[in-house]
C-alpha cells in the first residue's frame, strides 16, 4: 500500500447553524480503513441541498418552514435533537460531503488488495438492514463522514468502480442527485408516460429530466422562465413557470422535490390512478391533503429515501455507456466551500456546483 499521511485538511461541521459552523482544518486524522472498508483519496465532491439542510438542522421535526429561511443562519437549538436524516442527534465534529469521486488507496481486513488504485464513486444513500430485516439508510456526510476532506473511509461494497473519461468533478456531480432521481423513478416504475418534475433546474430535478427521457417519458419541467431554454436543452419537452397553473389530471407521474403551499395543485395534476413520489420539500414540508382526492382518484403516494443497491450500480452503468451527462455550473476549491454554498443558495444556475478536493 502507498504510504499515507497521518493528517489531512478538510472542512468540518462543528454544529448546527450558519456558515460559521463550517471550519477549515489542516490537522484532521486520516482514518485507517476498518474491516470491510476502503480508504479513498477524494478527488472531488459537490454541493447538495442535503449539505445545507444537515448543517442548519432542517430535518428536525421542530422545523416547519422552507429550507431557504434558515439556510444562512440555521434554526434554533431545538433542531439539534433530531436534525439528521436518521432523526437522531448528529455527531460533531462531522465532515460533510454527500458526493465522492476518487481513488482507493488502502483497504481494510477482508478487502482484496486488488482494489487498490480503483477509481470509484461512493453511494450517498447506503442501504442497510437490521437483524430482524428492517431496512434503514446511512447517509454520507450525515451518519458518517463524507467527502469534504482529502481522505474518506467507507464500506467497500459502497465504493463502486467506474470506468469513464469524465473528470473527478464531473463524476462527483452524479452520486447524490442522480441516485435520488433514479431511486424515485424506479420506485414508481416510470415508463413512456407523462411526467411532471418540480425543481427542474436543481441537481435532482435536472438529473430526473435526463433519467426520465432515458426511459421514453414525456417530461414537463417546472422552472423559472429564464431557465426554460436550458432545461429544455437537457431534454424537457415542455416547461411550466413556478407560478403557472398545473393542468388538471394531465400527468401519470409527478416527481416532486418542492412541496410547500402549492402542493395541493400538484396533486390535482395527477390523472386517475396516477403516482406521486417525493424526495424533498425545499418550499416546506407541511402540506394539506384532501383524502377524498387520494382515494376517489385511486392515487399512489411514495416517499423515497432508501435505495436498493442496484439503483447506484445502474447509475454507474448509465454513466459508462454515456447515456447521461454531468451538468456543472461552476467549480470551487474545497477551501472555498463557504463561497460555494453561498453561490448554491442563490439558485441562479442549472445543475450542480462542483468542489475540487484534490490539490
Amino acid at each position: 500500500m502507498t504510504e499515507l499521511p497521518e493528517t489531512m485538511h478538510g472542512m468540518v461541521l462543528t454544529g448546527h447553524g450558519g456558515l460559521e459552523r463550517l471550519e477549515w482544518r489542516e490537522d484532521l486524522p486520516v482514518s485507517k480503513p476498518a474491516k470491510g472498508e476502503v480508504l479513498i483519496r477524494v478527488g472531488a465532491a459537490s454541493v447538495n441541498n442535503t449539505d445545507i439542510n444537515t448543517r442548519i438542522g432542517w430535518y428536525s421535526k421542530s422545523v416547519r418552514g422552507d429550507t431557504q429561511s434558515g439556510a444562512v443562519t440555521g434554526f434554533d437549538d431545538k433542531a439539534s435533537k433530531d436534525g439528521s436524516w436518521s432523526g437522531t442527534p448528529l455527531q460533531f465534529p462531522r465532515i460533510q460531503g454527500a458526493d465522492c469521486a476518487g481513488e482507493i488507496v488502502a483497504v481494510g481486513e477482508g478487502v482484496s488488495e486488488g482494489r487498490l488504485g480503483e477509481r470509484v464513486m461512493v453511494r450517498t444513500l447506503q442501504p442497510r438492514e437490521t437483524e430482524d430485516g428492517a431496512f434503514y439508510t446511512l447517509t454520507l456526510g450525515s451518519e458518517q463522514d463524507g467527502a469534504f476532506a482529502q481522505f474518506m473511509a467507507t464500506n467497500a461494497s459502497d465504493a463502486i468502480t467506474v470506468n469513464s473519461l469524465l473528470s473527478d468533478v464531473e463524476l462527483a456531480s452524479f452520486p447524490c442527485a442522480f441516485s435520488t432521481a433514479e431511486g424515485m423513478i424506479q420506485r414508481v416504475s416510470l415508463g413512456a408516460e407523462r411526467v411532471l418534475i418540480t425543481g427542474a433546474s436543481g441537481g435532482v430535478g435536472s438529473a430526473a429530466i435526463q433519467l426520465a427521457k432515458r426511459r421514453g417519458a414525456h417530461v414537463t419541467a417546472v422552472t423559472s422562465p429564464e431557465k426554460s431554454a436550458e432545461v429544455k436543452a437537457l431534454g424537457a419537452d415542455d416547461t411550466l413557470g413556478r407560478n403557472d397553473g398545473i393542468p388538471a389530471q394531465s400527468f401519470d407521474v409527478i416527481i416532486d422535490l418542492v412541496g410547500g403551499p402549492r402542493w395541493p395543485d400538484l396533486i390535482e395534476g395527477l390523472r386517475v390512478g396516477g403516482r406521486y413520489v417525493t424526495a424533498g420539500a425545499i418550499a416546506g414540508p407541511i402540506v394539506e391533503l384532501d383524502l377524498r382526492t387520494l382515494y376517489l382518484r385511486d392515487l399512489s403516494f411514495y416517499g423515497c429515501c432508501y435505495q436498493p443497491a442496484n439503483v447506484f450500480t445502474d447509475l454507474v452503468r448509465y454513466i459508462e455507456k454515456g447515456e447521461i451527462r454531468p451538468v456543472i455550473a461552476e467549480t470551487y476549491a474545497l477551501r472555498d466551500l463557504h463561497a460555494a454554498q453561498e453561490r448554491f443558495l442563490a439558485k441562479s444556475f442549472i445543475g450542480k456546483i462542483g468542489i475540487q478536493v484534490a490539490d
